[in-house]
């Protein structure tokens, strides 16, 4: 019989919705339950392409006797942490704290006030490797809370202070200066891996913010040092096994420091923030294989993540069905000898072998290899790989697919409409740039209400329940001002204005400028979540100082550029000693540093030389820069507004710290306007 989480829209919960367990949704009910029948919270977070979750699930969630002690000793509440970023946020902080590490599934003990006073993250059904069973774990935790419970309230208690003690205020600490930027530079170097590119060692996560801030830091010095870190840890994550060589598209991480063998889930938002970033490295060095990285993974993202309704899905699973109807991670996506040569002959699968780096030994577990682009000797037949490629994918579309996370979450969907609609522009795709619209248009439609408030997902064309986070609101807005600078469409602006004045009315602290992650009115937690280090994603605070310094360029909104400007404090004061974890915090202070420009160019649609124009604006390398076009005088975007023809040709004009240079109908004039003068 289906326990509660049936009715839950959550496709994470909706697997747990058959367990044994009598499992509650987050709710005010579930504390209330609690505190009436006298029994701890068990507070299970995980979400839906979680390989140890599932693993987690299979080995005590569904397992009768673990179910029955669970249901006799505790209420079990169950979190989908995509759904619910706040509570994994505020909880984590506590496992992290108590425990030096952290990770999902994540398994806290609370008392019914919501306290928490013990931790942990994956536990066996029996003991291994040092750790206790899970069995184990319930039995200590259910004596103390018998036994002992005045020491449970006072280890809970303490925690709780401890953690509300934590707020943060970095607003006096002044802009981020060239300096802070040259130190995170610093502290990137020495953490770089110069054999193997990217940074630190195993696991090695695609370190996309830091990438950006690489990017726009040599667009802005000239620094060769921090494009040639982009270009390799780029090209060593292109052609390794963290990439989808024959789908396109990137994994979550690389479980090794070679990139060969990834952990298989792909989630939405590291392509989202991968396909911009290998666009932008394609922007500034014209690289072939930036060009089919990004358009490539893309296409992936319109194929296998695109919903019927237009948004993207959330995830596909690490895990599928090998074909003996065993669930295993990668399953999906590696190779061995034998079945390249069932596919494509002895010949052929030779070369494939070569080419792709699968071998006898393999790569990867029992023999099988994962995909990647070892450096080749000598000319390859560019046609014959294709053919490999197109045959090896179609007999892969013949396996048993990995399960997809079908809801919408509103942050990462910004993330994606931003990517699809510079890579659309930048490679003469209007497709792409369409697939950026409908999925914008599906966030004004079902997660805007009509106070311009965010809903964080949605499933099959319903909103979900649970509130937009300061992330939602920073990244919708983001990409938001991509469309708007894509299409000229002065909607877009509009509505990232919307968002933008709910970051500063009900996320910001009016006498510090901190930002908060969840809304002054939000559900009241232990502690009100606030963490302004990137980590899978853009912080909400990085990302809302990026949207704040974007929609200030467009619109000279002097109350959004401040509060920009008193975000980018937490730069100034963790850029040189963590860059690793700030990266999008460094890039949008090395828009600030920048001007950002301000380019607005008018003609009429169609003429050539207009189009000339806009390209030659979409395609500058200054860092931030924003980019208004359409007809002369027009009141779309205020960047046109007293911007004629000259001469009745095209023109641009760029303006940056309030000075302005005089209007240009040459691309090439144009274009060298828009390259940093310290480059």
């Amino acid at each position: 019989m289906p326990n509660r989480l049936a009715h839950e829209t959550s496709p994470y919960l909706l697997q747990h919705a058959d367990n044994p367990v009598d499992w509650w949704p987050w709710s005010a009910e579930a504390f209330e339950e609690s505190r009436r029948t006298n029994r701890p919270v068990l507070l299970s977070v995980g979400y839906s392409s979680c390989h140890w979750c599932h693993v987690m699930a299979h080995e005590s969630f569904e397992d009768e006797a673990t179910a029955a002690y669970l249901n006799e000793h505790f209420v079990s509440v169950k979190v989908d942490r995509e759904e619910r970023p706040d509570v994994d946020a505020v909880y984590m902080e506590a496992v992290q704290a108590a425990t030096g590490q952290g990770g999902w599934p994540m398994t806290v003990f609370l008392t019914p006030d919501a306290e928490p006073f013990y931790f942990g993250t994956y536990f066996p059904p029996e003991p291994r490797h040092g750790m206790a069973s899970f069995r184990q774990v319930l039995e200590g935790v259910s004596g103390a809370w018998t036994e002992r419970r005045d020491e449970v309230a006072e280890v809970a208690g303490k925690i709780t202070r401890d953690l509300a003690e934590r707020e943060m205020n970095f607003g006096d600490s002044g802009v981020p200066g060239e300096e802070d930027l040259a130190g995170a530079l610093l502290g990137l170097t020495r953490e770089y891996d110069a054999t193997r590119g990217g940074f630190g060692g195993a696991p090695k996560f695609p370190p996309s913010m830091v990438i950006e801030f690489l990017l726009r830091h040599h667009a802005r010095t000239g620094s060769e040092g921090a494009l040639q870190m982009a270009v390799d840890t780029c090209g060593r994550m292109a052609r390794g096994g963290l990439y989808d060589q024959l789908g396109g598209g990137f994994a979550r991480y690389s479980v090794d420091r070679d990139w060969v063998v990834p952990h298989f889930e792909k989630m939405l938002y590291d392509n989202a923030l991968l396909c911009r970033v290998y666009a932008h490295l394609w922007r500034a060095t014209g690289s072939g294989l930036a060009r089919r990285v990004a358009l490539e993974t893309a296409d992936f993202l319109v194929r296998e993540l695109r919903t019927a309704e237009g948004g993207f899905a959330s995830a596909l699973d690490a895990d599928s069905d090998d074909g003996s109807g065993r669930h295993v991670e990668g399953a999906y996506y590696v190779w061995t000898p034998a079945q390249l040569r069932e596919v494509l002959g002895d010949a052929d699968a030779e070369l494939a072998a070569r080419y792709f780096g699968v071998t006898e030994e393999g790569t990867f577990e029992e023999g099988a290899s994962v995909l990647q682009l070892p450096r080749q000797e000598g000319a390859v037949d560019a046609e014959k790989v294709t053919s490999l490629r197109e045959r090896l994918l179609a007999a892969r579309a013949g396996r048993p697919a990995p399960g997809r996370d079908d809801k919408v979450v509103a942050a990462w969907n910004g993330l994606a409409v931003a990517a699809l609609a510079e890579t659309g522009a930048y490679f003469d795709r209007p497709d792409l740039v369409e697939a950026a619209i409908g999925a914008a248009d599906l966030l004004v439609r079902l997660h805007m209400d009509e106070h311009a408030r965010l809903a964080r997902t949605s499933k099959d064309g319903r909103a979900g329940a649970n509130a937009g986070v300061l992330e939602d609101y920073a990244d919708v807005a983001e990409g938001f001002l991509a469309l708007a600078s894509v299409t000229g469409e002065g909607v877009w602006l509009e509505f990232a204005g919307f968002l933008l004045d709910h970051v500063l009315a009900q996320f910001t602290d009016a006498e510090s400028g901190a930002l908060y992650d969840t809304a002054a009115d939000a559900e009241q937690l232990i502690r009100r979540p606030q963490d302004p280090t990137d980590n899978a994603t853009p912080s909400g605070w990085s990302a809302a100082a990026g949207a704040l310094l974007s929609y200030a360029a467009q619109t000279g909104a002097e109350p959004h550029r401040a509060a920009a400007e008193r975000a980018l404090g937490v730069v100034k004061s963790l850029g040189p000693r963590a860059p690793r974890f700030i990266g999008w915090g460094l890039a949008v202070a090395e828009a600030l540093l920048d001007g950002p420009r301000e380019v607005a160019v008018v003609g009429e649609s169609g003429d050539p030389a207009m189009t000339a124009l806009r390209r030659t604006a979409l395609l500058g390398t200054a860092p931030g820069a924003v980019v208004a076009t359409g007809v002369p005088e027009s009141d779309e975007l205020p960047l046109l507004a007293g911007r004629p023809l000259v001469d009745g040709r095209p023109a641009a004009y760029v303006c940056r710290h309030f000075v302005c240079d005089a209007p240009t109908t040459d691309p090439e004039e144009l274009r060298e306007t828009l390259v940093s003068p310290n480059a």
